[in-house]
């Protein structure tokens, strides 16, 4: 978030108490409100600021029209030594999140590797949430997701995949993870939300209008340009295919193309999401010493190379970690939007405000 955007601060525990309490006023019963919060905090200190504090009103809206179940009955089914299946009853998708990464990460210590595929889900937040969960626990994680369509095929005029993220985290001891979290288009959607609330400009070559037609005015945002742009946005539209058969397909869900708006009118009917989650222990590939000495060698030569302008060369998760500490000590902010809705929820909720810093 830009400072110039930043109207308020608010400490963690206070947000996580916030959260926690919306959600259980509308029928959350408490894994969700746990994991939901776990998800929204985790996302906010770490500067992804498009998936997290700010989703919570969009959530409350979901539990309040029925879309998602804030008590659902998640049915898992191992179907073989490193494969199960995760049935999320509909509920909020961050449960299912982290339920699907214990499963794995239980089987990858039994077998090697696990992977779980997630069906009848919803929204899960930020990826690199689940990934980094894995390479806490020492093991490499990855973290895949479907969404609705917003995002242009390759020289198309019309959306087909979503934002379709990947997220991959790598183990280091005594240190934070090595980890990746990116949509496989230009930005995330959230990312053009949050710039149409403030009313900033967007990068060039990343969003095109109902036609197709590039622009920077993130109110006539219709459709976002796959990873790599105009020019070479067939690598982007690529990767948004794999994320989606993992996803969808193996979960036997609709894919994206056919999903509910997350925005949409329509609150009361499931989506169907799908979630594909792959965790693998480095302990079954080679020794821990030897893995932990090679993934460090490659940090610290990564780290070592020259920027530009003598700028930092900054390995993937280095930027979230320096955000986390310094709003772990200053606090998380809040822009003039995220605020009153908030403020609103307050009232509408009847629980008590955030504490806000200046």
């Amino acid at each position: 978030m830009h400072r110039d955007d930043i109207c308020c601060r608010v400490d963690e525990a206070d947000l996580r108490r916030f959260i926690g309490q919306s959600l259980a006023r509308c029928g959350a019963d408490t894994p969700t409100c746990d994991a939901v919060v776990r998800a929204l905090v985790t996302a906010s200190l770490m500067g992804v600021d498009s998936h997290g504090l700010r989703l919570l009103p969009h959530y409350i809206k979901a539990l309040q029209g029925g879309r998602v179940c804030g008590a659902p009955q998640l049915r898992m089914e191992q179907r073989l030594p490193a494969v199960a299946v995760l049935d999320a009853g509909h509920g909020l998708g961050h449960l299912a999140g982290y339920r699907a990464v214990e499963k794995a990460v239980e089987m990858a210590r039994q077998v090697g590797v696990g992977a779980v595929s997630v069906g009848n889900s919803s929204h899960f937040g930020a990826a690199g949430c689940y990934a980094m969960t894995a390479a806490e626990q020492g093991m490499l994680g990855l973290a895949l997701c479907n969404s609705d369509p917003f995002v242009l095929l390759h020289g198309s005029r019309q959306a087909f995949h979503g934002t379709n993220p990947i997220a991959f985290a790598a183990p280091v001891d005594g240190e934070d993870p090595w980890l990746l979290d990116m949509a496989t288009s230009a930005v995330p959607w959230n990312r053009v939300q949050q710039y149409s609330a403030i009313g900033r400009e967007l990068p060039a070559d990343i969003a095109a209008t109902e036609d197709g037609i590039t622009t920077t005015h993130a109110a006539d945002v219709r459709a976002l340009l796959p990873l790599g742009g105009a020019g070479f946005g067939f690598k982007g539209a690529g990767l948004a295919g794999m994320v989606e058969i993992l996803s969808s397909t193996l979960a036997n869900m609709m894919h994206g193309f056919h999903l509910l708006p997350m925005t949409g009118p329509d609150m009361s009917t499931p989506r169907g999401v799908g979630h594909f989650f792959l965790v693998m222990n480095p302990e079954a590939f080679t020794e821990r010493e030897i893995f932990q000495q090679r993934i460090k060698a490659y940090r610290d030569d990564l780290r070592a190379m020259r920027g530009v302008d003598d700028q930092p060369v900054m390995a993937p998760g280095d930027r979230e970690w320096r955000c986390r500490e310094q709003r772990r000590r200053k606090g998380i902010p809040l822009d003039h939007d995220q605020r009153d809705a908030y403020r609103e929820l307050s009232l509408q909720l009847d629980i008590s405000s955030l504490a806000e810093r200046t």
